[in-house]
């Protein structure tokens, strides 16, 4: 097995996707953003035994982390960049989704305040090849802070996400 030379440069990395370059957890358990804006953030993820509780079901905590991911990425943009912080999460969880399951998410803002966003978060199963909406597996509501100047050592990944959500 070959080792890399600590003395030699870094060997180039994979090319990242938007998820491994905004999320990495939730391009650890598989989960791909597909659009990006400050009305509209959506993604997918097939079901594996990564994103799995003991049932080999989706497990309930991967719901959650999505649907707060991806109202903070939306409420990131819709704040004009800022940063924000969610401080309240209600998610119910309708049915399951098995292993090889299609899960599509879709956030949507319900409240764009000044310093309060609202963002609703569904999560459903795609029939056959299909991907309309169709049996809801997650709906949550993800309350968050948004008014809060962004950290200097962050300010790359805001200049990144405003380049990925070509805005």
């Amino acid at each position: 097995m070959d080792h890399q030379n600590p003395n030699d440069p870094p060997l180039p990395s994979p090319p990242s996707s938007t998820t491994a370059i905004l999320d990495s957890p939730l391009n650890a358990v598989g989960f791909e953003i597909q659009i990006l804006s400050p009305h509209r953030v959506t993604g997918r993820i097939v079901v594996s035994p990564k994103c799995c509780q003991p049932f080999k079901v989706l497990h309930g905590g991967v719901s959650a982390m999505i649907a707060e991911a991806l109202a903070s990425v939306g409420a990131q943009m819709a704040a004009g960049f800022k940063r924000v912080a969610g401080f309240h999460l209600s998610i119910d969880h309708l049915q399951s989704a098995e292993i090889g399951d299609l899960v599509l998410a879709e956030a949507t803002p319900l409240s764009l305040g000044k310093a309060i966003q609202v963002w609703e978060v569904e999560l459903w199963k795609a029939k056959s090849s299909s991907v309309e909406r169709r049996d809801l597996v997650a709906s949550s509501r993800v309350t968050l802070l948004c008014n809060m100047p962004v950290p200097k050592h962050a300010q790359p990944l805001v200049d990144t996400l405003k380049r990925l959500a070509k805005l």
